[in-house]
């Protein structure tokens, strides 16, 4: 049988391969999906880590940067897989922290499946009133909404 000299079967190989790295990448990225909300006087970082071994969990703040890291282990290795879609290894989350959490009081718990940070809002970024003096008097407080 002859072979027939085919020009775009190397850039379908190529793009092929490139598609496959790609939707891996995504995979990878959708592994530690995350919510982040504010709840009164505190921000909520939720991470869904379905199959993660507590332990595995490390997280660590360095400057302004907090770090998520946790593993999950691979399969059994004896077996024969019809469908193999999990993804294994170790996954990495990094969240730059503004000025207005309070860095020294971040707590994490881990229940279900779901990694839950609080991270408290910083004195100096709550909201405040701020006294106005009138006429070079005594200082008067004025409220949201009210007219002075």
């Amino acid at each position: 049988m002859a072979n027939r000299f085919d020009p775009f079967r190397d850039l379908d190989r190529l793009a092929e391969r490139m598609f496959s790295q790609a939707v891996d990448f995504g995979q990878a990225m959708r592994a530690m999906p995350m919510d982040l909300y504010r709840e009164g006087d505190h921000w909520m970082l939720v991470c869904d880590l379905p199959g993660i071994d507590p332990a595995s969990i490390d997280i660590d703040v360095d400057g302004r940067v907090l770090t998520i890291r946790a593993e999950r282990g691979e399969g059994p290795q004896d077996v024969e897989w019809l469908v193999n879609e999990r993804v294994t290894g170790t996954f990495t989350r990094q969240v730059t922290l503004g000025d207005g959490v309070d860095l020294e009081h971040i707590t994490a718990a881990f229940a279900d499946g779901v990694l839950r940070l609080t991270l408290p809002v910083a004195e100096a970024a709550k909201p405040r009133k701020i006294a106005v003096s009138a006429g070079g008097g005594e200082p008067m407080s004025i409220t949201k909404g009210e007219v002075a």
